[in-house]
């Protein structure tokens, strides 16, 4: 059955855990045990106090001798007592411990994975790893665990308690183990199946229920309510249907259990009855009154250990998917060893690079360009050319399939990602705001700015206004009680509080009105004084003093140059310019 409880991966699983977040409070957990073993005597003394009392009564004994062995028995339940106090204490510290360096970790792991890791990971499915499944391995360990050693020793005491008073009585009772045995081993495999199905499906319900916070403004918009509540409505009966085919097989481990349970008290109450009228055993009435006693006291805990091993098939299986997401390679480790960069001044140019999300699908294909140190480098065209993917293989959001990114002259993969990074500010379309503050997300940016240094930057992307009025209120979850236009004057607060040697704008302007982005460009063209500029955007007013602009056209490059020499000439930039100016005068209909 063991081999069935835990297979190879399970047993690796465990000594992980045991190794990484258990075995340095050895110490604890001994006093835990020791602790527990104590829990165990008070039951087996209580049946000596009771069989003692029992034959006080039946032989006409001393009232002094009762109220002594009464005596015995208070103090030995007032022990019991401050050990079932101190014992889950003490396990829920360590526990909580070992739970915290374990989300740590995670956490750790979590925002270091590789970009793709998302791309094919729902935001539902971290979730429920990172809060469902990390409480649930805490619970079963520190709570389940514990109480199932409880229940163990227990019975591993008074059955030795009993074997020492009647050892063929005590093996004629438990001759129903097997059966008990055989309903673990079918209901743990049910267990496992349906916990891992359950798992899913949560995942899935998280990520709908996701989708639809972050969409809310077009669901009402669209009227789409009802469609919304559907979808999770459907997702909600999945996982009903799968908890009551996961209770249903859990639920076969008890009846079987009171049934042997039956049994073995006929078996004690006739066997041992027996064995009291005869003269060729020692037992009496008393002896055999606390024998019962004993088999009752073991089988309730045997009732809960019962229920721990299935429990334990659906920890192992949340134990194993926390262990997959840690076994998960990170960036950390794919650049161990490598070298940091840093210079004040960056050229970037990729060279002959081939690159594509699918292998067999190449947005680019020996695609070469180069952004020169200290210049401004603009790069447009229509939507789906591939113009954000430039920047994403720039800071090795993804690694090119071929040729290379260079910084300097150096292929970028011999550096560690963060320190290339480092050298970017990014103001980006889509800005990540946080329910706090405003000035706090701008500090997001550098954690150690002080509040004049905040301000500061507040004031060149023209936000400084909105962060004081409102102080220190939350600006909602995803910066909900904020415009587009407020969102994106915050990033680019970022990029003014952590100025880099190359300064991303990836559509930075996209959301400001015509008079705002006016003063943001002045502010600009300060902050991009000495540094590497790289402008991504559809709108052709950003990118007019350029020192060259590039020309994509579906992952390739069709056209470089500048503005005046492109406005001289036939040319894609120039009829893309001239159409976006006549929608600006026509003006919205």
């Amino acid at each position: 059955m063991a081999s069935k409880m835990f297979n190879t991966r399970d047993k690796a699983n465990v000594k992980w855990f045991w190794r990484e977040y258990l075995k340095g409070k050895t110490p604890w957990i001994a006093l835990i045990l020791a602790l527990i073993v104590v829990q165990g005597f008070v039951y087996q003394q209580f049946l000596v106090f009771t069989e003692s009392g029992l034959r006080v009564i039946f032989e006409a004994g001393q009232v002094a001798d009762l109220l002594l062995i009464c005596g015995f028995v208070v103090l030995a339940f007032g022990m019991r007592a401050i050990v079932s106090f101190v014992v889950p204490v003490v396990s829920a510290r360590i526990t909580g411990a070992a739970i915290l360096e374990l989300r740590r970790d995670l956490i750790r792991k979590v925002v270091y994975l590789n970009q793709s890791y998302f791309d094919k990971t729902s935001s539902g499915d971290v979730i429920l790893r990172l809060v469902s499944q990390v409480d649930g391995v805490g619970q079963f360990v520190g709570q389940t665990t514990v109480n199932a050693l409880r229940d163990a020793l227990t019975i591993i005491i008074v059955a030795a308690y009993l074997i020492y008073k009647s050892a063929i009585l005590f093996f004629a009772a438990v001759v129903v183990l097997p059966i008990i045995f055989l309903v673990l081993k079918w209901v743990s495999e049910r267990v496992r199946q349906f916990q891992t199905q359950t798992e899913d499906v949560i995942g899935n319900y998280i990520t709908g229920i996701d989708e639809m916070t972050g969409g809310i403004r077009t669901i009402k918009m669209s009227n789409q309510e009802q469609t919304e509540i559907d979808r999770l409505s459907a997702s909600s009966g999945a996982i009903k249907s799968l908890y009551v085919h996961l209770q249903r097989s859990q639920a076969m481990i008890l009846p079987a259990i009171d049934m042997s349970s039956a049994f073995v008290f006929v078996l004690v109450i006739g066997g041992g009855g027996y064995m009291v009228l005869s003269d060729l055993y020692t037992l009496d009435g008393a002896a055999i009154i606390a024998f019962i006693l004993g088999m009752v006291i073991i089988f309730d805990p045997a009732r809960s250990l019962s229920q721990f091993f299935t429990r334990l098939q659906a920890s192992l299986v949340l134990l194993d998917s926390l262990k997959t997401l840690n076994d998960t390679v990170g960036e950390g480790e794919l650049d161990a060893g490598k070298e940091e960069f840093s210079a004040d001044t960056v050229e970037i140019a990729l060279e002959n690079v081939s690159f594509g999300y699918h292998e067999d699908t190449l947005i680019f294909s020996d695609l070469s360009l180069l952004f020169e140190a200290g210049k401004k480098t603009a790069i447009v065209g229509s939507t789906g050319s591939g113009k954000t993917t430039i920047l994403s293989l720039m800071s090795r959001l993804y690694e090119v399939n071929e040729g290379q990114v260079s910084f300097n002259g150096h292929d970028g993969r011999r550096f560690t990602k963060s320190s290339l990074r480092s050298q970017f500010s990014v103001v980006a379309q889509d800005v990540v705001i946080f329910n706090s503050s405003v000035a706090d997300n701008i500090r997001y940016a550098n954690p150690s700015a002080s509040d004049a240094q905040v301000l500061e930057a507040a004031k060149l992307a023209r936000i400084d206004a909105l962060l004081i009025e409102r102080g220190d209120s939350p600006v909602g979850p995803k910066g909900s009680q904020l415009s587009g236009g407020q969102k994106q004057r915050i990033a680019i607060a970022r990029a003014f509080l952590n100025p880099s040697p190359v300064l991303i704008l990836d559509e930075a302007t996209s959301a400001l009105d015509a008079l705002t982005e006016k003063h943001v460009n002045e502010a600009f063209a300060e902050l991009q004084k000495g540094k590497t500029t790289i402008v991504v955007t559809h709108k052709f007013s950003s990118v007019l003093d350029a020192d060259k602009i590039y020309v994509l056209e579906a992952g390739r490059l069709v056209e470089e140059g500048t503005h005046d020499d492109f406005m001289q000439g036939s040319s894609l930039y120039k009829t893309m310019f001239e159409a976006q100016m006549k929608d600006e005068k026509k003006g919205p209909e």
